[in-house]
């Protein structure tokens, strides 16, 4: 009789106590630990207690049978060998078992030599899976956290170059940024948290990373631009999402492709329109727009700030979504001008 080198835990559930008896005895002597249950509440509250590395289940048992048993073990403890035990044998209800994520069957009466072969030849099936599956977590584990540097190491550089084109036009400096701050706030004004404001803010702070690709003398015409020209400036939101395609997620892409879409879908080339465009793109629309607005512009000065929230106001429905410019009106920049001004309104 061969002797298992380690003391792996078999939990024996059959509701014939002779039967568990006897098992338990059986395989104890060949060097497993083993529990015993009467019933599948008893199984279930063994298995919280510790999990088993091995379960011999009865198929026919009264009550929750075996059957019905096995799924919710392997649903609650997925790294948990199933062997079935059947008097009766059922061509249809063994397929169902091993479906269901048995690894094995046995007959009753025991063969008790061929039984513990059984089980020997599970748990090693058990542990290379297992051995197998942590290699797999490790490997997974490895490549995250190397394209979590790597995706650093880009925004590191994307960062630095934002701030380097805009450090030669007075005109930009420090837009991403106002905007990444005001788009987070609206964010959070609308309920955003999590993965959702963290692709926010990088949108934000990348949107306009695509002018890299537009020639200067357009960009920074001191006259108003023709309607040719306002084409040619609004491929930054294509050649953008390109840029940053590589190295990040598929929402972060689309938010920047789509940041000047109107809401009411009459915007140069728009495929999509209303909630369809990404809601990242619908926040970055009005805090780019109203950044804009409120800054130096080589063909006008900038607006001052009730004016810029008087037009968020009036495009509300056509330009904008209205339910991003109600948060935007929530945000506390906006909530101090509105403040302000306010305090400043004589009574009459």
């Amino acid at each position: 009789m061969t002797t298992a080198p380690l003391r792996e835990k078999i939990l024996i559930v059959d509701d014939e106590a002779a039967v568990r008896r006897s098992l338990r005895k059986w395989l104890t002597r060949s060097g497993f630990f083993c529990e015993e249950a009467a019933s599948a509440e008893e199984a279930l509250a063994n298995l919280r207690r510790e999990p088993a590395d091995l379960v011999i289940l009865d198929i026919m048992m009264p009550g929750v049978s075996g059957v019905q048993l096995l799924p919710r073990i392997k649903k609650l403890y997925p790294d948990t060998a199933v062997v079935m035990a059947t008097a009766v044998v059922e061509p249809n209800t063994i397929v169902e078992c091993m479906k269901n994520g048995a690894y094995d069957y046995v007959t009753k009466p025991f063969d008790l030599d061929q039984l513990t072969a059984s089980i020997q030849k599970v748990l090693k099936r058990r542990k290379m899976e297992l051995r197998s599956k942590e290699k797999q977590q490790t490997l997974e584990s490895r490549i995250a956290r190397q394209s979590r540097e790597l995706q650093k190491l880009f925004i590191d550089a994307v960062e630095s170059l934002i701030t380097a084109l805009e450090a030669k036009d007075k005109y930009t400096a420090g837009h991403s940024r106002r905007v990444t701050r005001l788009a987070v706030d609206i964010g959070r004004a609308m309920g955003l948290e999590g993965q959702e404001l963290v692709n926010l803010r990088w949108s934000a702070l990348l949107h306009d990373i695509g002018k890299i690709g537009i020639d200067p003398s357009v960009q920074n015409k001191p006259t108003m631009l023709t309607p040719d020209e306002y084409e040619y400036i609004l491929t930054h939101c294509t050649i953008g999402a390109g840029i940053v395609q590589p190295l990040v997620n598929e929402r972060i892409v689309e938010i920047i492709r789509h940041h000047h879409d109107s809401y009411d879908g009459n915007g140069l080339h728009q495929s999509v329109k209303g909630r369809d465009i990404p809601l990242g793109a619908r926040i970055l629309a009005v805090a780019d727009a109203f950044d804009a607005m409120t800054s130096d512009r080589p063909y006008r000065s900038a607006m001052p700030v009730d004016k810029a929230i008087a037009e968020i106001r009036r495009c509300s429905g056509t330009q904008f979504d209205p339910e991003v410019v109600g948060a935007f009106l929530k945000t506390p920049l906006i909530k101090s001008v509105e403040t302000e001004k306010e305090s400043f309104t004589p009574v009459t």
